[in-house]
């Protein structure tokens, strides 16, 4: 355990990041599953629609440092690629 008190506060920040990095990861997974479920059942405007939320969300997540560009770039591409491969 830290005893000096910079290193303490380091402790607490990282763990604060930890939580939102968790978070934020957690919601791109929860946008991404709402993208597929659409796809899945068939509904081509609902699926568009969860695509483009998706997006969104995955660049946020890139913006903020939670993913890396390749890991966002290959998560946009896989959805679209579902998207666009309906009937």
């Amino acid at each position: 355990m830290a005893n000096i008190k910079s290193a303490k506060k380091r402790i607490l920040i990282g763990q604060t990041r930890n939580e939102r990095n968790k978070a934020i990861r957690s919601e791109v997974k929860t946008y991404i599953k709402r993208v597929y479920a659409a796809v899945e059942s068939g509904d081509k405007a609902k699926a568009e629609d969860a695509l483009k939320i998706a997006q969104k969300k995955i660049n946020m997540a890139h913006s903020k440092g939670v993913l890396k560009a390749n890991n966002a770039s290959r998560k946009v591409a896989h959805i679209s690629k579902a998207v666009s491969s309906m009937n």
